[in-house]
Order: C-alpha cells, then structure tokens, then sequence
C-alpha cells in the first residue's frame, strides 16, 4: 500500500467526503423550547419554522446509510467466491447492484417496505411542514397527513384535505411522482408473477402445435371432400346441380382459406417457438460438440505422432540397413571376383594341356 494517505485522496473523493459531512451534520434544534420552559402562550415565528423545515426534511438523506449498511451486510460481498466472479466480470459490488439483486430475488417485499416507508417519512414531513399554520385539518394530527399521502400516492386525490404551504405542496408532488413510479414496479412484478415458466411455454407450444396440427388435417381433408363433390356432380352425375355444384365450389374456397390461415398460425407458432431456445441448452450444446472435436483432435494427434514415430523407426532402420547391404555388396562383389579369377586360371590351364598335347 501507500506510505502517505493523501496519495488516494482525488478531487471527487474529497468531494464525497464533504457531502457525506454535510448530510451527517444537519441537526434540527428543538423549536420553541424557550417558550415551554418560561410557559408562556407565544407563538413561534414563522421564519423559526420555516428553520425546523430546512433541517428537519434533509435529514432523510442520511437514509443512504441504510443502503451502505445492506451493502455491507450483503451475502454477495462477504462471500469471496461471489466477489471473485464479479471481479472476473467487471461487476462492482455497490448498494445498486445489491438493490437490483434483492428486486429480482424478492421484489414484492423490497416494494412493501420502501412504500410504506415512503409513506411514513413523507407524511411525517407534510405534517411538519404544515403544523405551524393556522389550518387545522393536516395540523391536527398526524392521520390526516397519512390519509394526504396515501389518497396522493395512489393518485387518487379526493380534496377532503389539502396541503396550504409550498413545502407541502412539494412533497405531495414528489409523493405522487413516487407513488407513479411504484404502481409501474407493482404492474411489472405482477406481470413477471404471471409469466409462463420456460418449461409451461414448452408444453404449451406443444399442445398449441399438435391443435394446430390436427386442423390443417381436417382443413385438407374438407379441401379434398369438397374437391371429390364438385368433380362427382360436375362429371360423374348425368343430370348437373349447378345449386349443389356452387354451394360445394363455395365450401372449397372456404376450406382453401382455413388451410391457408392454419398454416400461417403454425408459421407464427414455429417462429415464437425458435426463440424460446434455451440458450444455457444450446450452450450445453455447443460445448458437448466442441468437446468431442476436441477428443477427435486429440486422437487424430495421437495418430499422426504415431505415425511420425513409425517413419522415424523405419528411416533409422534404412539408416542401419546401408552398411549392412554395403558391406553384403563388397562380399559378393570379392566372392564373384574370386570366382571369376578361379574360373579363368582353370581356363588357362585347360588350354595350356591342349596345346602340350
């Protein structure tokens, strides 16, 4: 590591860390106090008020502690081996990655908790807000600022209590723009809820692919059956129906058309059906495949390394084979001169004693 701290500190790091400071220091003091200890019925100012406002609403923003420390807890980020895969991937173990990781793995609870805490913190600030004043239908208590944000959340609004203040005024809005936001998650939760399995669009993509199936073979066996009723009335009949002959030519048209529309659904059905391939199936696929022109590989090098070890064998037995015929060469090469040697002293010689004779 570094020797001196200062080395890691950068300009946004400084940044965060005075924004951090910022937040954790925001304290409201008790407004009013002095007048509830020397008892008296004077009302607080207003520039006193809109004082707790200011720092009373911002303390909420140390609500990201909340998320650091789930971060921090998290099973993904005491857990090494999760780390490492993410490390691997390029994945950083941060409160968003956390936070899409408990959407997806309980997304009807992480909503029920943040909805109701959204509820409890911003009608704790609309009465806040609003109790100072003169109006005494969200200064009363604080129900009626649960009942204002929930009618505001639910963007159903029914005007029986209304906020007077701009501040209340701003966190009805911001209410009603979360309350949007979370009727979107809820519809989207629901929707996947609802959603087939991979394995229910299978089976029904059979079950809608042997119906269909059955239908194109009723839609041509109406095509043929019409077919054979016009060719019997038209041709085989002496007396011609043109009634019956136009009633049948009329089913053909219709049996014709069915076909064709039958074989279109069955078209779309194929195509919806191709891109519900399981791509971790196909993966599996391609891996099994690979694998085995990996083992072919492996054998036709075994083979060729074989090869090459047989022909270095046979070129070193034609290595050592060359003496052995050259030295066998200049043995029968000696011998045959030899003989021939013998063979002309004997010649020799039998004329020698012919010509003495």
């Amino acid at each position: 590591g570094a020797e001196d701290w200062r080395i890691a500190m950068t300009t946004d790091r400084i940044a965060l860390i005075a924004l951090e400071l910022a937040v954790a220091a925001i304290h409201p003091y008790p407004v009013g106090l002095q007048a509830y200890f020397q008892k008296t019925t004077t009302r607080t100012t207003l520039s006193e008020t809109e004082l707790e406002v200011m720092l009373a609403l911002p303390m909420f923003l140390r609500l990201y502690l909340l998320g650091r420390a789930m971060m921090l807890h998290s099973r993904l980020f005491t857990d090494t081996a999760s780390r490492s895969i993410g490390a691997l991937n390029k994945i950083h173990f941060n409160t968003r990655f956390v936070g899409k990781t408990l959407m997806t793995t309980y997304p009807g609870t992480v909503l029920m908790i943040f909805s109701v805490s959204l509820w409890i913190v911003a009608a704790w600030g609309l009465h806040v807000c609003e109790r100072h004043h003169n109006y005494r239908d969200l200064s009363s208590n604080y129900m009626e600022a649960l009942w204002m944000v929930s009618v505001t959340f639910l963007s159903i609004g029914y005007g029986d209590v209304v906020p007077h203040t701009y501040c209340g005024r701003s966190i009805c809005l911001l209410t009603g723009i979360m309350g949007a936001g979370c009727t979107v998650l809820v519809v989207a939760v629901v929707a996947r809820k609802l959603e087939l399995t991979r394995a229910e669009k299978h089976v029904h993509n059979f079950m809608m692919d042997s119906h269909i199936s059955k239908r194109i073979k009723i839609a041509a066996a109406n095509v043929l059956r019409e077919t054979w009723l016009i060719y019997k009335h038209t041709k085989l009949s002496r007396e011609r129906d043109h009634t019956r002959v136009r009633m049948h030519q009329r089913k053909l048209l219709l049996a014709i058309h069915q076909l064709r529309r039958v074989k279109m659904e069955k078209r779309i059905l194929a195509d919806q059906s191709n891109t519900l391939v399981d791509l971790g199936k196909m993966q599996n696929l391609m891996y099994d495949v690979l694998t085995e022109v990996q083992g072919c590989r492996g054998e036709l090098d075994t083979h060729i390394h074989s090869l090459e070890k047989h022909v270095e064998e046979l070129r070193e037995g034609f290595r050592s084979l060359m003496p052995l015929l050259s030295s066998t060469l200049s043995t029968q090469n000696s011998s045959i001169r030899h003989l021939l040697r013998e063979r002309e002293v004997k010649t020799e010689c039998a004329s020698a004693s012919g010509a003495d004779r």
